[in-house]
Order: structure tokens, then C-alpha cells, then sequence
């Protein structure tokens, strides 16, 4: 009986430390987090373009391939997509230049 009672102590007690580190930091789940900066704002508005375009590139090259776009057509949509890609990838690689 006696090494029962000890035992569940003992369990206790190993919750309670185990839990403790948790228990103690629950104050700073509840504080505001930091919004991104200026710059980070803008570096993920770039990011966003850069897969916006390079999405739209790889779905224009499927649609080529498949015969839904023409070659005219295709050869005026792939240019511009292209430089907003290069200019994106330009600007992130700047900025990672600069970190």
C-alpha cells in the first residue's frame, strides 16, 4: 500500500516537472507578436510576384506544349512574364546581397 502511494508521488511529481517549463512561459503566448517591418513587407511582396510570375510562365510553356496557346500568342505573353520573373529574382538577390 505504502509503495502505491509512493508511486503515484512519485508519477505526480514527474508530471509536474515535466509540465513546469510549459507553465511557466504561458505569460508570453499571450503577448502581441511583432509585425514585419517595411522591408520585410516588401521583400515578401517580391517573393509573392516572383512565384505569381513563374507560375504563370510554367502554366503559358503547359499550354503551349498542349496546343491551347499558338506560337504567336505564346511568344507575346512570354516576355513580359519573363522580365517580372528576373526583375523579382534581381531584387530578392540585392537584398540578400545586402544581409
Amino acid at each position: 500500500m505504502i509503495s502505491l502511494a509512493l508511486g503515484a508521488i512519485l508519477a505526480a511529481l514527474a508530471v509536474l516537472l515535466t509540465a513546469l517549463p510549459f507553465i511557466q512561459h504561458a505569460d508570453d503566448l499571450d503577448a502581441p507578436l511583432d509585425g514585419p517591418t517595411p522591408e520585410q513587407e516588401r521583400r515578401i511582396a517580391v517573393i509573392e510576384e516572383r512565384d505569381r510570375a513563374l507560375a504563370a510562365l510554367k502554366e503559358l510553356e503547359f499550354d503551349h506544349r498542349t496546343g491551347k496557346i499558338d506560337d504567336t500568342d505564346y511568344r507575346e505573353l512570354v516576355g513580359p512574364l519573363r522580365r517580372t520573373a528576373a526583375e523579382a529574382l534581381r531584387i530578392i538577390d540585392e537584398g540578400s546581397a545586402k544581409e
